[in-house]
């Protein structure tokens, strides 16, 4: 049987992705002299963390729709 999800765990872990992700991608335009701004490297880590979230979720589908077959 499975667990139920627990929404704010999953919540505090994609926030903390983004959070990293996000001042990754500020201190890597910092380092590299082409400084963007910080709301520009904020969406920029939306948009992936999105996108992983999502390949994550089908990777976990695929597995479960493997096993039934």
């Amino acid at each position: 049987m499975t667990r139920p999800r627990f929404w704010p765990h999953e919540i505090r872990s994609v926030s903390l992705w983004w959070t990293t992700l996000t001042l990754i991608l500020w201190l890597l335009s910092r380092t590299t002299s082409q400084p963007t701004g910080f709301l520009r490297c904020a969406a920029s880590a939306a948009l992936l963390v999105t996108v992983g979230e999502i390949g994550d979720w089908l990777r976990r589908r695929w597995r479960a729709y493997r096993r039934r077959s």
